[in-house]
């Protein structure tokens, strides 16, 4: 638990802010208590230097006149001053002469004592001393720190020439006084300042660490845990999870770039799974697609194989049967010429009838050659309305020896489309005919033609017995027909199916049943394929 929250942002920010800032503060108060240390000491020295100068301001008449007493008295009460440790004068040959510690006078020094470190350890003369060699800070006998000063007492001419005690000119040196005054205020001082200060430190370490802490729980760690809850949910599988992060910030990016990677995520999921939930049906569909396109080509080769067997058959038949038609109707006329007895009649029905079934033969030959016609075709932009208009009135002698009306359901505009127009019509022909044929006992037929996305759709719809389930997947193959054999050649449908494909079109029974059927034929208008 404790690696855990150690191993999180906002707890490594906050440490690392801590750190630095605590460290930062430690350096700044070292070097305040530093400064303090040296200036209250400087001011110590200055207070010492002031009653040291005071001292022998105070004892100089005095020590001309001789008077030891007054000397002693002066340093005595000087020496109760507040913060003044101790007070001694030294001869120049280390006794002390006068002090405020009476057993010390008379008591000659060693030359290593504090007092006299600065002169008997240095060749520089006593009255060229710095300011550095005449102080000392050291431990009294009390283990307290103390500062002693040392002063020298110069041979002024007024020394040299009294009548009391006259100094030789040439010393320039009579002794030494030295003043020792007490640290303890100033360590009081510099111990309160400094606790002060590191408590201040502390203090505002604390604070400032807190409300970091809080800037970075509000700012930072809310909307890491609001992208770590949302990185856990998408990877529990809720993709469509949002994270709710307002800030413009690094972080908000991050959260509105999370939202949309989510929902990328979520519709790429879905679909997949729809993909998934829907393939067997998507297989089926392509499937029959497939199985549709391949019912296509096997259409196409089967009719280019019998298209080259058909061309070779009509070639061979054509000639043969127009001789016996023609020379069945010629001897049927000079039959009838010279018709005189029964038996004549009976030769000439028999000639009607070679006549009549050569012209059939004739018919389905003609029917082959139409089926086999491989030229390629001549395409222009026509008119769809006008090449269906010409087809029924073609037709119009059938429809009314059938007893059938018909009907156009055409739009306003014309409707054009790269095409062969004898072609179309050939195929629009012949569905007629056929529906007319579907029709024994009369009926309507309804041409309804629409344009869809391009694409020019003619509907013939009849009202005839229908197509059989059986028959239907049949209707397009060569020589298949559901007429008797002595009417129908069954290349009426396969010439259509073939005249549409060349069209890159399409043709299907598009609804059949007892109560008639509609072709639907879809040609592209530019002539492209579907």
């Amino acid at each position: 638990m404790k690696t855990k929250i150690l191993n999180r942002l906002s707890v490594r920010l906050i440490i690392s802010i801590s750190l630095i800032l605590f460290s930062i503060l430690s350096v700044y108060t070292y070097f305040i208590i530093k400064n303090l240390d040296e200036y209250l000491t400087e001011a110590r020295y200055q207070s010492a230097n002031n009653i040291s100068d005071l001292i022998k301001k105070s004892t100089r008449y005095g020590m001309l006149l001789n008077r030891r007493e007054d000397v002693h008295q002066i340093i005595k009460t000087l020496g109760t001053e507040g913060g003044v440790n101790i007070i001694r004068i030294y001869n120049k040959q280390g006794t002390i002469i006068f002090s405020t510690d009476t057993t010390e006078i008379k008591k000659k020094v060693n030359v290593s004592a504090e007092a006299c470190l600065a002169c008997h350890n240095s060749s520089v003369p006593l009255n060229k001393l710095s300011i550095n060699n005449k102080i000392r800070i050291y431990r009294n006998s009390e283990n307290k720190r103390v500062l002693g000063l040392i002063n020298p007492i110069q041979n002024e001419p007024d020394c040299s020439n009294a009548d009391c005690h006259a100094h030789s000119p040439k010393v320039q040196v009579l002794g030494v006084l030295d003043v020792v005054v007490t640290l303890d205020k100033l360590d009081e001082i510099i111990a309160k300042n400094t606790k002060e200060t590191i408590l201040t430190a502390v203090l505002i370490t604390i604070v400032i660490s807190f409300f970091c802490g809080l800037f970075i729980a509000l700012l930072v760690n809310r909307p890491i845990k609001k992208l770590t809850k949302g990185i856990d949910e998408v990877g529990k599988g809720n993709l469509d999870y949002k994270i709710d992060v307002r800030s413009k910030s690094e972080l908000g990016q991050m959260a509105h770039r999370f939202n949309d990677m989510s929902g990328r995520l979520d519709e790429a999921y879905k679909e997949i799974k729809n993909w998934s939930d829907t393939l067997n049906d998507k297989v089926n569909e392509k499937t029959e697609e497939l199985k549709n396109i391949y019912s296509q080509v096997n259409q196409i080769e089967k009719l280019a194989s019998l298209g080259k067997l058909s061309a070779t058959v009509a070639h061979e038949l054509n000639n043969p049967l127009e001789g016996i038609l023609t020379y069945s109707k010629l001897i049927a006329k000079k039959l009838k010429a010279v018709q005189k007895d029964t038996e004549h009649a009976k030769i000439i029905e028999f000639l009607e009838l070679i006549s009549s079934e050569s012209a059939r033969c004739g018919k389905i030959v003609k029917d082959l050659l139409l089926f086999s016609h491989g030229e390629k075709d001549v395409i222009a932009k026509e008119d769809l309305i006008k090449i269906i208009d010409k087809a029924t009135t073609v037709i119009n002698h059938h429809l009314e020896m059938h007893h059938v009306t018909l009907e156009k359901d055409f739009p306003g505009e014309p409707v054009e489309l790269f095409c062969n127009a004898q072609k179309i019509q050939q195929a629009v022909m012949s569905l007629l005919i056929n529906a007319i044929e579907a029709m024994p006992n009369g009926g309507k037929i309804t041409i309804r033609v629409t344009n869809e996305k391009k694409q020019a759709i003619i509907r013939i719809i009849d009202e005839g017995t229908g197509i059989s389930e059986k028959d239907l997947p049949h209707i397009f193959e060569p020589f298949f027909s559901t007429k008797e054999a002595a009417t129908g050649t069954g290349l009426g449908l396969a010439v259509v199916y073939g005249i549409v494909a060349n069209h890159n079109g399409h043709i299907d029974v598009e609804k059949t049943s007892i109560q008639g059927t509609t072709f639907k034929i879809t040609l592209p208008q530019n002539g492209h394929k579907i």
